[in-house]
């Protein structure tokens, strides 16, 4: 009986400092993980854009076309109809949503048509054939097209199943978080 609590007792003292290094290894990366979306980083796991980490910078001059943002999707029955479907992630926006990482295609006062692909100022947009339906065969909605508002931007990602502005339309230029700039990326 004796060996036995010996024994139980000499385990439970060599696993003492294993536990600890695994708190320990836990909490710096908590901590680090932290300090990193606190410092803007932010990671894209949808294809849009390539996978892996980005940065929000922050935005000091008007918006330019070609520029990649972080935005934040306003609430409404769209959004929250793309959420329900699993086009958007959760996050810190809004209800509850990610900010979206996408390229900007047209700045207020452009015109943009809808049709089988979209066309911005007459000019056709590359890689902007619109779906009738996504990957479940849900019909998708596009956008009516028209002139982009004085406080909007219009959207888009080069990937054919992207989330965008072909099916939302334009987005307020209030919910720009930033810039969005690649830091470890994987484009599949």
């Amino acid at each position: 009986m004796i060996t036995q609590t010996h024994d139980v007792l000499s385990t439970a003292r060599q696993t003492r400092p294993a536990l600890l290094l695994l708190g320990a290894s836990g909490f710096l990366m908590l901590t680090a993980v932290v300090a990193g979306f606190a410092g803007g980083l932010r990671l894209n796991t949808t294809p849009s854009e390539p996978l892996g980490l980005w940065r929000i910078v922050r935005l000091d001059r008007p918006v330019e076309r070609g520029d990649i943002l972080f935005i934040c999707p306003p609430i409404s029955a769209d959004m929250q109809e793309a959420r329900s479907r699993g086009y958007l992630r959760f996050g810190l926006c809004e209800g509850g949503i990610a900010p979206l990482i996408k390229t900007v295609a047209a700045l207020p006062g452009q015109v943009v048509e809808i049709g089988k692909v979209v066309r911005i100022d007459g000019e056709i947009l590359a890689h902007s054939r619109l779906l009738s339906t996504d990957g479940k065969r849900r019909r998708l909605n596009p956008y009516a097209g028209g002139e982009v508002g004085a406080d909007q931007i219009y959207l888009h990602s080069d990937f054919p199943g992207s989330f965008d502005s072909r099916y939302f339309g334009p987005l307020p230029v209030s919910n720009i978080l930033g810039l969005a700039k690649e830091l470890i990326t994987y484009a599949p």
